[in-house]
């Protein structure tokens, strides 16, 4: 029998795994533009815009992810793979997506997207609706 007593969320929140933490923090704040704030217990926590919280923690056997972990939507991805790109990030080339010389793919309805990875090895992308 299912109880009818209703379950109510406090908070909720994502996260990840990275090998080192300090290369993180810096990525996803020099690199990215992030908000970091300390997480705890050598923790990081990645607010992203519009306020959704992302626990970043260490762990030593890390393996990256074969999906995307974490996509930051933007108004021109033009400019933020160029700026990208200026500040060291190699972008992703996948089989069957056309992607143009920078590794933005356009087509199939879907949004301007372009993936790449933090230092861990975790995809990530920038797009564009």
């Amino acid at each position: 029998m299912v109880t009818t007593i209703p379950v109510t969320y406090k908070h909720g929140f994502t996260g990840f795994a990275v090998p080192d933490i300090d290369a993180a923090g810096t990525f996803y704040r020099e690199v990215l533009g992030l908000d970091i704030g300390d997480g705890g217990m050598g923790t990081l926590r990645l607010t992203l815009p519009g306020g959704a919280d992302v626990f970043v923690y260490p762990k030593e056997d890390h393996t990256p992810a074969v999906f995307t972990i974490l996509n930051l939507e933007v108004d021109d991805i033009d400019q933020t793979v160029d700026v990208l790109a200026e500040r060291g990030v190699e972008f992703l080339r996948y089989d069957g997506f056309e992607q143009d010389a920078r590794g933005i793919a356009s087509g199939g309805g879907g949004p301007r997207i372009a993936w790449f990875t933090d230092p861990a090895g975790n995809i990530l992308s920038v797009l564009q609706n």
